[in-house]
């Protein structure tokens, strides 16, 4: 990724490792905050991912003790803002439409696009020291990344407006107990509890995952025949794998299954 006069280094991290691809906000200076570059790295990196066969499974994290402090407004740039709003589009979509699982790491900060882009995650693991704030409106603005569309379906209206409308800062555990934080670990056990909950969603069956994340983000806004309809559609993708078939020996053969998402439909001849 390349490089920013104000950090050192490149704006964001890559690091694959085991099925895991890790993504670094790397702003240490700017609490993470996310400027026009880093924007669009982190969409490349995410299209990316999405297409790269060897990844199994996504961890977003920040440098340096933050997660993010939210966008750059101290930088804004010269863009239009309507083409930068299309850039954090392309992110948000991107990282709900990832066809592997997501998981948000923590530390510090999580302000603005920095909290919403951890919510966008399919898992968020963070530390007692963890505070987070949809911070918008002290800045004159509404929320955005997806936020809108997020919040009321994770805490329900009410509360939506209460974190929205006062910006109000809440710690992580009063994040965990609105069902935005999935996990709240020690700061110094966060890195080993990422990496193994990282290994457990690399070892599952990777199309029933990707489908599993796909029916759970689309059912909220469907009715129950659409619902029943999708889950058809995607058993039956299952199926063609070779995946269920090893689930069923490895349970006979009181084993660990070994998924790989592999095909096993014959094609036509």
């Amino acid at each position: 990724m390349t490089g920013d006069s104000r950090s050192e280094g490149p704006v964001l991290l890559r690091d694959d490792r085991d099925g895991v691809r890790t993504l670094t906000l790397n702003r240490p200076r700017r609490k993470n905050a996310i400027d026009t570059e880093l924007w669009g790295c982190l969409r490349d990196a995410l299209d990316d991912a999405g297409t790269d066969p060897d990844v199994r499974a996504v961890v977003i994290t920040g440098a340096a003790g933050a997660f993010c402090s939210g966008a750059d407004i101290a930088n804004p740039g010269t863009a239009h803002p309507m083409r930068k709003m299309r850039v954090l589009t392309d992110v948000a979509l991107l990282l709900h439409e990832l066809p592997v699982p997501t998981v948000a790491k923590v530390n510090g900060v999580a302000v603005g696009a920095g909290w919403n882009l951890a919510l966008g995650c399919d898992l968020v693991v963070a530390t007692p020291e963890s505070t987070f704030s949809q911070i918008f409106t002290k800045r004159g603005l509404s929320l955005d990344l997806g936020g809108s569309w997020l919040l009321p379906k994770l805490v329900g209206l009410q509360q939506a407006k209460r974190l929205t409308l006062l910006a109000e800062t809440v710690d992580a555990e009063q994040a965990h107990a609105m069902n935005l934080v999935t996990w709240v670990v020690p700061g110094d056990e966060i890195d080993a509890f990422v990496d193994e909950l990282a290994c457990k969603l690399v070892a599952g069956p990777p199309i029933a995952l990707a489908q599993t994340k796909a029916l759970l983000n689309e059912g909220a806004d469907r009715t129950l025949r659409d619902a029943l309809a999708n889950e058809t559609r995607a058993q039956a993708m299952n199926f063609a794998t070779a995946d269920a078939p090893e689930a069923f020996s490895a349970f006979v053969e009181k084993r660990e299954p070994r998924f790989t998402g592999q095909w096993t439909v014959s094609r036509a001849q």
